[in-house]
């Protein structure tokens, strides 16, 4: 068995085996289709269920076949154009290079003498998207598992900036369309159930500043202790962002901790075109980036940053067998430190690589690209009597609903929307998500990928409706 492990004796060995593995998939991007192949739970299943992983098949090319039956000819290919669901974006090449180079050596990014150079180019990379940022020179930040996580460390940070010695006083403000991550981030900081605050949002889907500063005024006048404003820049469902400038003095004013989720709009700070967008993001006191949605890196790629390095301290604890004190005074860089992990995968080669492969300006045309056919969406939406779209798009994301002319209950319209997206998923021809709206159902186009045309919008819209279309027919036919 120790022919397996990767070692100076076995480099043929790994050479071939990833070869196949890549040639696999290569093959499989080359002749997809379709963004699914609408395989049912039902019919997937079985074929896991009955693999016996107490017997091995001793060989790789045997286990690539069977991966082909059970993952590769049913996964859902986020390349593909008419993939228009969630926040998942085509990765680039230099990234996957990235990807594989990380995983070999397999570095651990906690401490320096587990990844040497990994370190110093995890900090570069920090220090290059603080400065990207504007968040001065006295800002830091770790790499991180994803957005729900950098929230939950930067809400942390502010927790413990707080000036009080009562949870139940602390209150976080977020707007109504906020992620959901902030609130389960205060559950898992043992604040109370009426912890978030929830600001109303205008027709844009931003947060009203005015609500905002009328409920830290409450906040304060009812003895309360805010903690923290988390200002979205890019909501899931509809890419709004609140308005920075505004939110940050009323931060200044009261006191507060500003957080800003930037797990979507980050790919403003490469635009060539639309930067302005998140102008204001630079008086943040924290920040949280997915580069793994809108820098098209590979799962995961993520970050918190902060404007004050010293507040990273609340996340650091001390092992002798790890990252003792004497090494603060020997100046060593143990990233553990800064973090809410321990063991941690070089992720942030992939963005090195990307960035010393295509430069910022080339992911930044990338996410241009997209937010353009948003606006190109938007207007084949808008001359369609057929569906009604809820807001216009500031980042790539579109939620409309389809409208019949003959239909008026909105529970059947809801029905109609709903069946549409399960039939259309379940034809594999296009994959859309679907939300809520003031109570009622509707879909949405999350637009990150550069190849998807208007002419790839247009035909879906004509699948979602013919889908919508059958679903009356057959309600009116047992309704008769």
């Amino acid at each position: 068995m120790r022919s397996h492990l990767l070692n100076d004796t076995t480099a043929e060995h790994y050479r071939r085996s990833v070869t196949e593995g890549i040639e696999r998939v290569a093959a499989k991007l080359a002749t997809t289709s379709r963004p699914f192949t609408g395989v049912t739970v039902d019919a997937l299943s079985p074929r896991i269920e009955e693999i016996d992983l107490d017997e091995p098949l001793y060989d790789t090319a045997a286990v690539l076949d069977e991966l082909e039956d059970v993952y590769l000819r049913d996964a859902i290919y986020f390349h593909h154009p008419r993939y228009l669901a969630h926040l998942n974006c085509p990765v680039v090449i230099p990234a996957v290079v990235g990807e594989a180079v990380l995983s070999a050596v397999n570095s651990s990014l906690d401490t320096w003498d587990q990844s040497a150079g990994g370190t110093l180019i995890e900090r570069k990379l920090i220090d290059w998207t603080t400065a990207r940022i504007g968040l001065g020179e006295n800002a830091d930040g770790v790499f991180t598992s994803g957005g729900t996580q950098s929230n939950l460390q930067a809400l942390l940070l502010a927790r413990e900036e707080a000036k009080t010695d009562t949870a139940a006083k602390l209150r976080i403000f977020a707007s109504e369309v906020s992620h959901f991550s902030v609130k389960k981030s205060a559950k898992l900081l043992g604040l109370g159930q009426d912890a978030v605050v929830s600001v109303p949002v205008g027709a844009d889907k931003r947060m009203q500043t005015v609500a905002l500063a009328r409920e830290l005024e409450r906040c304060k006048q009812d003895g309360l202790v805010p903690m923290a404003v988390v200002a979205t820049a890019g909501t899931t469902d509809f890419g709004s962002i609140d308005p920075l400038p505004e939110i940050a003095e009323l931060c200044e004013q009261y006191g507060v901790w500003m957080h800003v989720d930037a797990a979507y709009g980050c790919g403003l700070l490469a635009s060539v075109k639309y930067r302005d967008r998140i102008d204001g993001i630079e008086r943040a006191d924290s920040v949280t980036v997915d580069y793994h949605k809108s820098f098209f890196q590979p799962v995961s790629s993520s970050a918190v940053l902060v404007r004050d390095a010293s507040t990273l301290r609340h996340a650091t604890y001390h092992a002798e067998y790890l990252n003792p004190r004497r090494m603060v005074q020997e100046r060593i860089p143990n990233q553990v430190d800064k973090s809410l992990q321990t063991t941690r995968r070089f992720d942030a080669l992939k963005l090195w690589m990307t960035l010393r492969v295509m430069g910022a300006d080339g992911i930044g045309q990338l996410f241009d690209e997209v937010c353009d056919l948003a606006v190109e969406g938007w207007q084949l939406l808008a001359a369609d009597p057929r569906f009604d779209v809820v807001v216009e798009p500031t980042l790539s994301t579109l939620v409309f609903r389809y409208i019949p002319a003959a239909v008026t209950d909105p529970a059947e319209i809801d029905r109609a929307n709903l069946y549409a997206r399960k039939a259309l998923f379940a034809s594999g021809d296009a994959v859309v998500a679907g939300t809520k709206v003031g109570g009622r159902h509707y879909l949405k186009f999350t637009l990150l990928n550069p190849e998807t045309t208007t002419d790839d919008m247009a035909a879906v819209l004509d699948l979602i409706a013919g889908h919508a279309e059958q679903y009356l027919g057959e309600s009116l036919d047992r309704a008769s």
